[in-house]
């Protein structure tokens, strides 16, 4: 990690993009205790304005949108690393280490998304966060081991080829970021809860954006069950969740 806490540099965040990604980093990382850190971001790349990504590969799959310098084991929670980080790269997308305690995802085309979200909310299933972009949607599940995933994979007859699993070592960009495939935003915004009163009452609904507890996510064994099903549900016999 070549980035060394030392002097801090001048804040140089107006009031547009790096300011929201800064607020956004900090709130995941202290308010929820998400372990993040800065994406690789774009460069410019040829004429005519286009952009590229940052790192050294001129053929990167994903531009912009993974960890490089920091790598995704600096993911913190630390607000002084997390302020040092974005005042000296305001534009750089925001990404999440997947796993362990913090959340996972379950990622699906975009257009299996929004087809899959309508299904859901069909079906009557409660959804945590959705992160969309313009080619892919992940709705964010409570953490999960490898061990129970492969349990669960396992127990179905049949899964939905569209389907990607980010677990532990992995990563997912969140909003507000710009990554080479476009902007990053909330199709679902997380659902703030504020945790259970002293004497034992229900979670109440926060109505602060400083929440006191991480947004409530689904189980992922719910929501396999719940996607496999949608998918299995189109009248044609086909699945709904195609790529």
């Amino acid at each position: 990690m070549r980035e060394i806490l030392g002097r801090r540099r001048r804040l140089r965040l107006g009031r547009g993009g790096g300011t929201a990604r800064l607020d956004a980093a900090l709130t995941c990382a202290t308010a929820w205790q998400w372990p993040v850190l800065p994406g690789v971001g774009l460069q410019a790349a040829g004429g005519r304005g286009e952009r590229g990504c940052a790192c050294p590969d001129p053929e990167c799959a994903v531009p912009g949108a993974h960890p490089f310098d920091p790598g995704l084991l600096a993911a913190t929670t630390d607000a002084r690393m997390v302020r040092w980080w974005w005042s000296n790269r305001p534009t750089a997308p925001l990404l999440l280490a997947t796993g362990g305690r913090a959340p996972c995802a379950l990622s699906l085309p975009a257009v299996a998304g929004a087809r899959a979200l309508a299904e859901l909310d069909r079906m009557g299933m409660r959804l945590g966060p959705v992160v969309a972009t313009p080619t892919r949607w992940s709705l964010l599940v409570a953490p999960y081991t490898l061990e129970r995933l492969g349990e669960l994979l396992h127990a179905q007859d049949w899964v939905p080829s569209s389907l990607r699993f980010h677990g532990e070592g992995g990563y997912l960009v969140l909003p507000p970021s710009e990554t080479g495939a476009g902007q990053v935003r909330w199709e679902r915004a997380p659902e703030r809860v504020s945790r259970p009163d002293a004497g034992g009452g229900a979670p109440v609904r926060a109505a602060s954006s400083r929440a006191v507890a991480s947004p409530w996510l689904p189980d992922v064994g719910a929501l396999l069950d719940a996607l496999v099903e949608a998918s299995n549900s189109a009248p044609d016999g086909g699945s709904r969740l195609a790529y």
